[in-house]
């Protein structure tokens, strides 16, 4: 588990500024169809919902530092 994270935070780290804006759209949207889908009914995994949040939360904080130039 801890591998998987370092691999997605080293990861980031080779993305540019419009790929990570590219990147976080699209794990929104992917956030609001598997909440959406939960609504519904519910999901067989529901903490991949809290995954997605925290990858999102990961690519924000990325952005955020290349911006600042960090």
């Amino acid at each position: 588990m801890a591998d998987k994270k370092y691999d997605f935070n080293k990861g980031l780290k080779d993305l540019t500024v419009t790929d990570l804006k590219a990147r976080i759209d699209e794990d929104q949207l992917r956030l609001k169809k598997l909440e959406f889908a939960h609504a519904i009914s519910p999901l067989e995994n529901p903490m991949s919902i809290r995954g997605l949040r925290k990858d999102i939360a990961r690519l924000q904080t990325e952005l955020k530092k290349k911006e600042l130039g960090i």
